[in-house]
């Protein structure tokens, strides 16, 4: 077992709220799903400082996501096979279904039987995704032969080898209904195989070779320029519907199946169950499946299929810029799935889906903000960006998948969506410019709007230069304005450098972007060796200087310094500090204290070698060399010193247990900045150790550190 995934996986657990808070844990392609007891406990903070996490996201009511990437699964292994998990499954005495049950019935939203719609909407999908992906590969790959002339896949004279072909993708496509009936039965808490065979039974040669019976009776629809087909049963008129790739009908079914299930569990004695639920529940279903739901189902998608068709040629300036322009809006709260229903609903009976071709230009234009994150984080020597952009631009270009954009970056970086937002607005304009007259961008397959499934769209060229609009504006936006705000930027150019300088000297010094006050008037370089864009001069660098001309004898190797907690409140670990120049461990190792109180004291005793003027941070050094930074909140050198009243200033010799700092700590909350009180040991690689004492909570004076030499 991996030890870094296995950290990760204890880490999301804590952060979740413990075992004993989850009442439900899934995964899609990108995220884990919990459903929790108490949404309360979640520590979104320490989930989002994890190495492995893209972000942590609330879904309504007790869901909670957290964003992981392709490696979810991994992580969901190495989460389910933790002793807590085990012991919590050992010791339960309900099961996962009841308390969620038990959970949606104490649940009050407004709207709790759109998010239970949604819900069950989506896990019958999602379980499914991967084979969806692949089976939009397989339709690419065979979409390439046919645009380079390879072989003619409309033909219907095709050898046999590219019949197989055909056969590798439509297994997924024309079975969909038998699949989502299955998830949709597991999610609705019965056999799934129940409402799976009720689908398969619309499937068997019997079933569909019954338009081949002498007594059958056709009639074309004009509506929808289709055959319809019936034929008595029993005395009964039965439609004769092809179900391949429909979705609404298994959805509608499974609920309805549902129901007889769970009626016939209450009637019938529980040993002999497993004979006569089933049996019933298949005498009463396939028959209404058959005569009523099936067409009723047909009838429905067919209905709002053509009313998105009628927008779709009536008003294609508005179909076409509203889908990209949803779309950023939907994905984040899982909204997009009842559109990807309709588009294989869609294919089901038009034969097109005309919804895919708009759609892509919210995607492409999603990657190429993700691509200017990605150009600007080379250009910065950003190394944790870079990782993370360039493996989320790998998921969106050749895999469709926009989660690991969404989640790792953009939902992260306020600057980011209204930028990208142009860039699908672009990407919709081109697609509503370039097809007037026509009935759009359209394609006869579901496929992951990636590069490789651009031979799919038709017209090829239009989609083309759309999805490419889409990008090269969104990147261009990016690229030249920047996904930072200046202060992001500043205190990034700031840590890279003095993670830089750490690596040359051994030392990592505490920073000015880190301590400095950030203002306009401090845009340019000063003399005094200021850094760019809102960080001031190297106030630590000068006081180090003017410190080593009075050189003592160096401390004796194992000699020990303890460094107290300036407040009383919870011990975090620096790792769950939401920064990421603290939690990497670019300033050096630490703890965080969450203060209780509004006195901030030294940790130590020493000469103040930096004190900010703003009052949120200062440098103190031992007489036996140990450099300390207090750092009191993140990202509190934007209040500009409003709610701090610092105590000491620069020079001063101060003592263990000192007032340093009077703070208004509501004023800070209030500000919305974390008041997070991060005690970091700056010299930590001139060290032999940086060791944290444990401690959960601790008062002023308690030592939370203890350094050796």
């Amino acid at each position: 077992m991996s030890t870094d995934v296995r950290s990760a996986a204890e880490a999301i657990l804590d952060g979740i709220g413990g075992a004993e808070n989850i009442t439900s844990l899934t995964h899609c392609a990108t995220r884990l799903r919990f459903e929790l007891a108490d949404t309360s406990k979640v520590d979104k903070e320490a989930l989002e400082s994890i190495p492995k996490v893209m972000g942590a996201v609330p879904q309504g009511g007790r869901n909670y996501q957290v964003v992981i990437g392709g490696d979810v699964a991994t992580v969901y292994d190495h989460i389910k096979a933790l002793p807590q998990m085990k012991n919590r499954s050992q010791s339960s005495g309900q099961s996962n279904d009841d308390v969620k049950a038990a959970a949606r019935a104490k649940s009050k939203g407004k709207l709790p039987w759109m998010d239970t719609f949604f819900e069950y909407l989506s896990d019958s999908f999602r379980p499914i995704l991967g084979v969806l992906l692949g089976a939009s590969l397989v339709i690419a790959f065979a979409a390439v032969l046919d645009a380079i002339g390879v072989v003619d896949f409309r033909a219907e004279d095709k050898p046999a080898s590219w019949i197989f072909v055909d056969a590798m993708w439509r297994s997924v496509f024309f079975f969909l209904p038998v699949m989502v009936a299955y998830n949709a039965g597991k999610k609705l808490r019965i056999d799934p195989w129940v409402p799976a065979a009720v689908m398969l039974a619309m499937f068997t040669p019997e079933f569909t070779g019954l338009k081949d019976n002498p007594a059958v009776q056709c009639l074309t629809n004009e509506t929808l320029k289709a055959e319809q087909c019936s034929i008595d049963i029993f005395g009964l008129p039965l439609q004769l519907q092809d179900y391949g790739g429909n979705v609404f009908v298994p959805l509608i079914m499974a609920a309805v199946a549902a129901l007889f299930y769970k009626g016939f569990q209450k009637i019938i004695p529980s040993a002999v169950h497993m004979v006569f639920v089933p049996f019933l529940t298949l005498l009463f279903v396939i028959p209404l499946t058959a005569f009523i739901i099936g067409p009723f189902g047909v009838w429905a998608g067919n209905g709002i299929g053509a009313g998105l068709s009628w927008m779709n040629d009536n008003a294609p300036f508005v179909f076409a810029l509203a889908i990209p322009m949803l779309y950023p809006f939907l994905v984040p709260l899982g909204l997009h799935w009842p559109l990807n229903a309709l588009m294989l609903v869609n294919i089901q009976t038009l034969g097109y889906d005309f919804i895919q071709g708009p759609m892509g230009a919210w995607n492409f234009a999603c990657f190429g903000a993700t691509a200017g994150v990605l150009a600007l984080s080379i250009r910065d020597r950003d190394t944790v960006m870079r990782q993370t952009s360039a493996s989320a631009l790998l998921a969106g270009l050749l895999g469709g998948i926009s989660e690991p954009s969404l989640y790792g970056i953009h939902l992260r970086y306020k600057r980011i969506y209204p930028r990208m937002l142009v860039g699908c607005f672009a990407g919709g304009l081109t697609v509503a410019l370039l097809t007037l007259g026509t009935n759009g961008i359209t394609t006869n397959a579901f496929v992951f709007t990636s590069v490789l499934t651009i031979p799919v769209f038709t017209p090829m060229a239009k989609y083309a230069i759309s999805i490419a609009v889409a990008f090269i504006v969104a990147f261009l936006l990016i690229f030249f304005t920047d996904y930072r705000t200046p202060e992001e930027r500043a205190e990034a150019k700031a840590a890279r450098e003095a993670a830089e300088r750490g690596e040359a000297n051994g030392t990592v010094n505490t920073d000015d972007a880190v301590l400095g006050d950030v203002s306009p008037a401090t845009t340019t370089a000063a003399a005094t060796g200021a850094a760019s864009a809102g960080a001031t001069g190297a106030a630590t660098a000068t006081a180090t200087k003017a410190d080593t001309s009075a050189k003592t004898a160096e401390p004796a190797a194992g000699t020990t310094t303890d460094i107290a907690s300036p407040a009383a409140g919870e011990v975090v670990p620096m790792a769950e500090i939401d920064d990421p120049v603290f939690s990497a461990g670019t300033l050096g190792d630490g703890v965080g204290i969450v203060p209780e109180n509004n006195e901030v004291y030294s940790p130590v005793s020493g000469t103040v070698m930096s004190a900010m003027k703003s009052g949120h941070a200062y440098g103190i050094k031992t007489e036996d060399g140990v450099e300390v930074l207090v750092h009191i909140g993140v990202n509190t050198v934007k209040m500009k010193g409003e709610g701090f009243t610092p105590a000491v200033k620069k020079g001063d010799t101060v003592k263990k247990g000192e007032l340093l700092a009077t703070v208004d700590f509501d004023k800070v909350r209030a500000a919305g900045y974390d008041t997070t009180i991060v005690l970091a040991v700056t010299n930590t690689k001139a060290l032999a150790g940086v060791t944290p004492a444990g401690l959960k909570h601790a008062t002023a004076g308690d030592t939370v550190i203890t350094t050796t030499r």
